[in-house]
């Protein structure tokens, strides 16, 4: 576990059966007709955590502002929902604890959930198409799920959007990155196929959450 420049980086781990629950329902991530949607294969969700429980709130419109998100900002973004089955496992709800308790987020949190498969159909396929940015949020949980035939996809960490990045690590399967947005820019290294003729991917959880006294400013 490491602790880094003044907690703004967190690095952890969900158990190995919390992965292995979770990581079958990236095989059915439908492609979507937005910008970098046929190769960021995608589910989301909106959820709180509430007395130990994940509860839905059936949302599943993400936007962000075009001053946060030069790729796709201003663009309401429609995204068919996380598959119930997994919304009530419990390596989904282990996932969620695991957020909210490194956090200290209060019991209801809305939490927002972006499964995605990221897959190397380029020779050089984009995992942060946006290049080095923040989310607007005020944290952050990068989850690795999976990888299978590629290389890159290490995340990268900046302490301004203009410096060399101070942290560079490929999260394997169970890896957890949380990381404070409002003060750290991240981006992630290009990933490529190691066979070429041979489909590869990178599979990731994302969770974001905005402290409820910024919402308002947010």
């Amino acid at each position: 576990m490491l602790h880094s420049r003044e907690n703004t980086l967190h690095l952890t781990q969900l158990s190995m059966a919390a992965i292995e629950q979770l990581s079958p329902s990236f095989e059915g991530l439908p492609r979507t007709e937005h910008a970098d949607g046929q190769y960021r294969l995608r589910r989301y969700s909106v959820v709180g955590l509430e007395n130990g429980q994940v509860i839905d709130l059936k949302k599943n419109s993400f936007v962000q502002p075009s001053d946060i998100n030069r790729f796709q900002g201003d663009v309401v973004r429609q995204f068919e929902p996380i598959e119930k089955g997994i919304l009530s496992s419990e390596g989904f709800r282990e996932m969620c604890e695991l957020f909210v308790n490194a956090n200290h987020l209060p019991d209801g949190q809305e939490i927002e959930i972006h499964q995605i498969r990221i897959t190397a159909i380029y020779d050089e396929t984009q995992v942060a198409p946006e290049g080095v940015h923040q989310d607007g949020f005020d944290h952050i949980a990068l989850v690795g799920v999976g990888r299978h035939n590629i290389m890159g996809g290490d995340i990268m960490l900046y302490s301004s959007h203009n410096q060399a990045p101070f942290f560079r690590k490929v999260l394997e399967n169970g890896e957890v990155a949380m990381l404070a947005d409002s003060k750290l820019w991240h981006n992630a290294v290009p990933i490529r196929s190691v066979i070429n003729d041979q489909e590869g991917h990178m599979d990731v959880f994302v969770l974001t959450a905005t402290d409820r006294r910024n919402e308002l400013q947010s």
